[in-house]
């Protein structure tokens, strides 16, 4: 029996970072880069309600221009954002069909699943409403995307069965990381024969230009090559892996990615190795060794949220990338509810609680300094 996935080239056009002229969607270059895309094979585009003007570019970039039957198109509700009541979430289904003039959806997600997010498709009983959608023909493959544990992960699966696929943050640099889990989420679904989607391949584009020591084993092994093309074919030589998503903005970005997926056909051992070594590589770097247990979340005073905000000033500290790491600060701290490290009083609580014996007080005071 064929999967339902059958004919979906292994690279995907994620719509979440497209090419911008005067603060808008540049609409004609978009349309350049789908060309390029379906021209090469492929056909699976992912956008989302949230992803602000993404899905009215792509009808205009690829709905209005393909015959429907032509391409995969996916889509996503965030029943975490504004919603108030059932009704509310069901609007961006609607929405969502009206903006990009669809018809229907080859695959829809509930978006960005876990911790507290899940309750809302819970409370509202969206899973039931995806099924009565698919019923309808509006929808032909249901599935969510997922940030989380492993373990939030496994309890999901379990209780909806009915979910076709997953989509998950995985990549290279994040494969063993504690604060992302990328292979005990993989191994999760795995386990339960649901096949991935993958996202983040190049970690928000930050794993296109890795630390120097990186750059210099991906280059050696492949003078000419691109560092984000190792991560995108890292994250396609993974088994039951439906579609690797790459949030392209150029169409530069484009047609480098095209020139090593079009024929991808697996890694070779030879290349494996130099993964392995550029990760090693990288875990030479010297971060701060949080494992994201959060003891120290349970018996701090002023709730501040610490494993988030060392897991920003690690980004930071691979990267140097201030403004993503301002980012993760906004979202694994502010959006989590909790305190600022600025707001740590050095009472010790978290270091005697620490089971790395990380020096706590000390490593805020330095986020404080290095990131704001």
């Amino acid at each position: 029996m064929a999967n339902f996935y059958e004919g979906i080239g292994k690279l995907g056009f994620g719509l979440m970072r497209l090419p911008m002229i005067d603060k808008k969607i540049d609409i004609e270059q978009t349309k350049v880069m789908v060309d390029k895309f379906m021209d090469a094979g492929f056909n699976y585009f992912d956008t989302a309600w949230a992803y602000g003007e993404s899905e009215s570019a792509i009808r205009r970039a690829l709905v209005d221009r393909y015959p429907r039957e032509s391409y995969k198109l996916a889509t996503k509700m965030a029943a975490w954002i504004n919603c108030k009541t059932r009704e509310d979430a069901i609007a961006q289904f609607e929405n969502s069909l009206k903006v990009t003039g669809a018809g229907y959806f080859d695959f829809y997600l509930l978006h960005n699943l876990g911790e507290q997010r899940t309750r809302f498709f819970d409370d509202f009983n969206m899973w039931n409403f995806v099924m009565e959608k698919k019923a309808e023909g509006l929808i032909k493959h249901v599935g969510f995307s997922f940030h989380s544990t492993p373990e939030e992960l496994e309890e999901i699966l379990s209780s909806h069965p009915e979910m076709e696929f997953v989509q998950l943050q995985i990549n290279y640099a994040d494969w063993d990381n504690p604060a992302i889990q990328a292979r005990g989420c993989y191994e999760t679904a795995r386990a339960h024969n649901i096949p991935v989607i993958i996202m983040e391949p190049v970690k928000g584009g930050l794993l296109a230009n890795p630390p120097e020591a990186v750059k210099e084993i991906l280059n050696a092994a492949e003078p000419g090559m691109s560092c984000a093309s190792w991560a995108v074919r890292f994250a396609a030589d993974l088994d039951g892996v439906i579609t690797v998503l790459s949030g392209m903005s150029s169409v530069e970005q484009m047609d480098d990615n095209l020139s090593y997926m079009k024929d991808f056909g697996g890694l070779s051992d030879q290349q494996r190795e130099t993964l392995e070594k550029a990760r090693a590589e990288m875990a030479k770097i010297p971060i701060i060794p949080c494992t994201v247990c959060n003891y120290c979340a349970k018996v701090c005073p002023k709730n501040i949220g610490i494993s988030g905000t060392f897991t920003a000033m690690n980004m930071l500290t691979l990267y140097g990338d201030k403004a993503t790491a301002r980012h993760q600060l906004g979202w694994l701290v502010d959006g989590h509810g909790k305190a600022r490290a600025d707001e740590c009083i050095k009472c010790g609580k978290c270091e005697k609680a620490c089971p790395q014996h990380i020096k706590i007080c000390g490593e805020l005071d330095k986020v404080t300094a290095a990131i704001g």
